[in-house]
């Protein structure tokens, strides 16, 4: 085992070849080492309340799916089809540089879109790996405990089924997201458990649901339909259980530790929609700035879509949870997102769908 530590992500892509034989001695972990003043807790009544995140917790154990059996890895999609084709026009498919590429670097910006934008999934699954364990130690309940741990595991999964498709299916990864990280470092290093929850329970995994969602329907890959239909599936379960863990807690702090908590999430929010855009692919192949490649994703179609499902799932569940405060609300309002507000919340949940058995790779719905 090799150790490598050095003082941020690494920003060159990483190639995987089949046929290189790596044995554990060849093998070199790089990290990153971050400090935070985690405040744990105890607690020393083991009385289970029956409540909704005890159903959460016990579906959770019933529909746990191992990723290296339930997922068909037989499938590889043909090296000469895109895997984001969609019936409509990709945004790109407009522009002149795109038309100027041969048939062969259309399937390979195809590969490094697709890779740019799962490898961000697998770096988010990584930071959620890591919030779900310092929650574990963290809440204050119970219930919220052993939630959490149960989660540390979904996260692990989908660490690992991410990981394992980038490295055998399209043998790229990219490298973390700047803003994606800075989100992350600030959830992991702040010592208040509640910012925790809001801001991964809320605001990554609310985003999380938008874009895969958006990737589920856009894809022609059946294994990574198959891939994100499970995960999509244990996603809707975390945000439902901070929506309904916070809602309580919120209204136990005062009206000063509220309207933090409102600025911190619309700050997230901010990120979220201004910043969280993947330019390196399209620098790469369509010979544009990172400027101009973040401007022309901004004015698609289709990222006004991912958008508008991003938010109107959030911002109800921000308004639930009582942090679409006066203060934060004029802010909303100005990045026109407040129009989502009256849309359904993730408080209450299809718990007939949720205890659906895992549907067969051949069953998955589009």
């Amino acid at each position: 085992m090799k150790i490598k530590k050095q003082s941020g992500p690494p920003e060159d892509l990483i190639y995987f070849d089949d046929d290189l034989p790596l044995s554990q001695s060849q093998v070199e972990d790089v990290v990153e080492i971050f400090k935070t003043p985690l405040t744990g807790s105890y607690n020393w009544d083991y009385t289970v309340a029956d409540n909704r995140i005890k159903k959460l917790y016990e579906l959770g154990k019933e529909l746990n799916w191992n990723g290296s059996i339930d997922l068909n890895w037989d499938y590889t999609h043909p090296a000469d089809e895109r895997i984001l084709e969609t019936d409509d026009e990709l945004p790109h498919e407009t522009l002149e540089a795109y038309e100027n590429l041969s048939d062969e670097e259309k399937i390979l910006f195809d590969r490094h879109d697709v890779a740019e934008l799962m490898s961000q999934f697998l770096h988010g699954e990584q930071g959620a790996l890591l919030v779900a364990s310092q929650l574990a130690s963290c809440a204050p309940t119970y219930n919220a405990k052993l939630y959490a741990a149960s989660q540390t595991f979904d996260e692990a999964r989908h660490v690992e089924v991410f990981n394992r498709y980038l490295q055998e299916k399209i043998g790229i990864h990219y490298p973390i997201n700047p803003a994606l990280k800075s989100l992350l470092d600030k959830i992991l290093t702040d010592e208040r458990w509640d910012l925790k929850f809001i801001g991964m329970q809320i605001i990554i995994e609310g985003l999380a649901l938008a874009a895969f969602s958006m990737l589920k329907s856009t894809s022609k890959d059946p294994l990574l339909k198959q891939l994100l239909h499970y995960v999509i599936r244990d996603e809707a379960r975390h945000v439902t259980f901070g929506i309904n863990y916070l809602e309580d807690f919120i209204k136990t702090l005062s009206p000063e530790e509220i309207n933090e908590r409102a600025e911190f999430a619309y700050e997230a929010c901010v990120i979220s929609r201004e910043r969280l855009i993947n330019t390196k692919s399209q620098q790469r192949f369509l010979g544009m700035s990172e400027e101009e490649a973040r401007e022309f994703q901004l004015n698609t179609g289709s990222f006004e879509m991912f958008r508008n499902f991003l938010f109107s799932r959030v911002i109800p569940n921000l308004s639930r949870i009582g942090l679409l405060t006066d203060e934060v609300r004029p802010k909303f309002e100005a990045l026109g997102l407040l129009e989502y507000e009256n849309a359904p919340d993730d408080f209450e949940c299809d718990w007939a769908e949720m205890r659906k058995p895992l549907e067969a790779f051949e069953k998955i719905p589009v």
